[in-house]
């Protein structure tokens, strides 16, 4: 088989082409496969398994007392943390349930049944949730389908200088361009 000059410059870049996407493949894998370390915190609850019904002692079916919760280790720049629990499920509006600040960068849980205090004694805050009340308030859905309840937590690279029964609007103000790392746990509840 002879190759003509236009073959030879058409294999030579065939095989740049294979080399580049066997090299960008690689790459994707590697990171896909074994992604970079970076921050992550984990949220988990010995109160509840993600994904799974709330048990009825969280909500206004039982005590109304927040959930405990526990996170990993956040980035080095973390200053405080900030809860956020919320229904994105309510027919005419995500419904917040809880609303948590300043919690101190050393603290990675939360116990269960938090005081519906707006100051903490480690210095942490609490909002005013969509009930009217500051601290936690479970889950009290209409009856009907279920509902999914988000327990959000954010590393912060500061405090956040908001007056004690600050509202979920405030935080989210207060939070932007601050956020180090964040993560989620869900749990369900209908009545």
């Amino acid at each position: 088989m002879i190759l003509t000059a236009s073959s030879l410059k058409k294999l030579i870049i065939a095989g740049i082409i294979l080399v580049v996407v066997c090299g960008v493949s690689l790459i994707v894998r590697k990171y896909f496969l074994h992604p970079p370390p970076g921050p992550t915190l984990q949220l988990s609850s010995t109160s509840f398994q993600a994904d799974t019904d709330l048990p009825a002692k969280f909500t206004c079916d039982g005590q109304d007392v927040s959930p405990a919760l526990a996170w990993g280790n956040p980035p080095a720049e973390t200053r405080s943390f900030a809860v956020i629990a919320d229904d994105p499920d309510a027919p005419t509006k995500t419904v917040v349930h809880w609303v948590l600040y300043d919690v101190p960068a050393s603290t990675r849980s939360l116990p269960e049944g938090l005081p519906k205090d707006a100051a903490l004694p480690d210095g942490s805050r609490q909002g005013r949730n969509d009930h009217g009340s500051v601290g936690y308030s479970g889950p009290c859905p209409p009856p009907g389908p279920t509902h999914h309840y988000f327990f959000k937590i954010y590393a912060l690279d500061s405090a956040i200088d908001l007056k004690p029964d600050a509202g979920k609007e405030d935080l989210e103000r207060a939070m932007e361009g601050h956020i180090l790392a964040q993560s989620q746990l869900i749990g369900r509840f209908h009545h």
